[in-house]
């Protein structure tokens, strides 16, 4: 089966994130898109997910705002995580009966993408038990938190490559205290691939796990009708 890929250039705020997925949920659900899996990187932003305690706030919103990183509240499940420049984010958009996955298959998915990208690049990745997510010798390299709608999937997986690690310093990433945030720069030093790279494979491994044949389609191009509406609703894109 065939699906699409779309990739926004630049950093997007996490609201025009979540006000494109609504589009493209929309979409997917009327049947005017295919599976669709958008890639992109946002701004400085911690997000609560629907289990995020604000206790895991190791600084207040004022603050954070202060320091240029916002907060917002997720629709998502899981706790509390980090996005910035230097860390992919694929939002799925997906129906699930059509993945023939629930949700604990779209979990192991997920993570799947995420190990198998890692070991791409020489670093051993795993699951651990009891906790989601991908996992290195130097911590958690890939945050998941994702929401079913009428069985059509929003927001995703987050995987780091290079992101400033100041933002996981002002929270307990995930709620889980003690436990390091790891990134592909972490485990290879000088070794660490472009960010672009790391898209490539990321794309490559969703194709092979999802059973779909991505066609990419970004942002700053041309897009089908669907798409291009979807992309409107992005102020910071317009």
């Amino acid at each position: 089966m065939t699906g699409w890929a779309l990739v926004i250039p630049g950093a997007v705020p996490y609201a025009d994130g979540v006000r494109l997925q609504e589009a493209l949920h929309a979409a997917r659900l009327a049947g005017r898109i295919p599976d669709t899996v958008v890639a992109l990187q946002h701004r400085p932003v911690v997000t609560l997910g629907r289990r995020g305690r604000d206790n895991f706030l190791l600084a207040s919103p004022e603050v954070l705002a202060a320091d240029g990183i916002e907060v917002h509240r997720s629709s998502r499940g899981g706790d509390v995580t980090f996005h910035a420049p230097g860390q992919w984010v694929l939002y799925p958009i997906l129906h699930l009966g059509e993945c023939r996955a629930d949700a604990h298959g779209h979990l192991w998915n997920l993570e799947e993408i995420s190990i198998r990208t890692c070991r791409d690049f020489g670093v051993d990745a795993w699951r651990r038990e009891g906790k989601s997510g991908a996992w290195t010798a130097r911590g958690k390299i890939a945050a998941i938190g994702f929401h079913i709608k009428r069985w059509v999937t929003m927001h995703g997986t987050s995987f780091n490559v290079d992101p400033v690690p100041d933002g996981f310093a002002r929270i307990v990433p995930c709620g889980l205290a003690g436990e390091p945030v790891a990134s592909l720069r972490a485990c290879l030093g000088d070794r660490c691939p472009a960010m672009e790279q790391v898209l490539d494979r990321l794309l490559a491994h969703t194709e092979a796990v999802l059973g779909r044949t991505l066609v990419t389609h970004r942002g700053d191009a041309p897009l089908p009708g669907p798409l291009a509406e979807a992309v409107a609703r992005l102020p910071a894109l317009r």
